[in-house]
């Protein structure tokens, strides 16, 4: 190794782990393995089974109120699972899960208001 090249200073390319796109601490992270996409696909294929579980009125009891509640939450773990694994959010940016919290709550304001305005006000 000669002078000049042990006084320049290493600057990171886009092939170093440090200029990943959208990484905040400057960590690479390893994509998800197919293990883990199975496992998040049967966690949403089972949240899905309880979804199409609470159509049956039949098998409970639960009052409209309750059930508006359990799938709401369900849509919103839905929700949560899909964009941090599928579209990757878990490893992007913090801008970025601002965004889409932002959007989730702003689509659930919405889905409240024309909820009350049909059940309640009759609309």
């Amino acid at each position: 190794m000669t002078q000049t090249e042990s006084a320049q200073p290493e600057v990171p390319t886009e092939a170093t782990p440090h200029a990943a796109a959208g990484d905040d601490h400057g960590e690479h992270h390893e994509h998800p393995s197919d293990r883990e996409y199975v496992k998040i696909a049967l966690i949403l294929g089972a949240l899905t089974a309880l979804e199409v579980f609470t159509y049956f009125e039949s098998v409970h009891n639960l009052g409209d109120a309750a059930l508006y509640v359990i799938l709401i939450v369900l849509m919103v773990l839905k929700f949560i699972y899909v964009v941090a694994w599928f579209m990757h959010l878990k490893f992007d940016s913090v801008l970025f899960k601002r965004i889409f919290v932002a959007g989730v709550v702003l689509a659930l304001g919405v889905y409240m208001v024309m909820l009350t305005a049909f059940r309640i006000w009759g609309v």
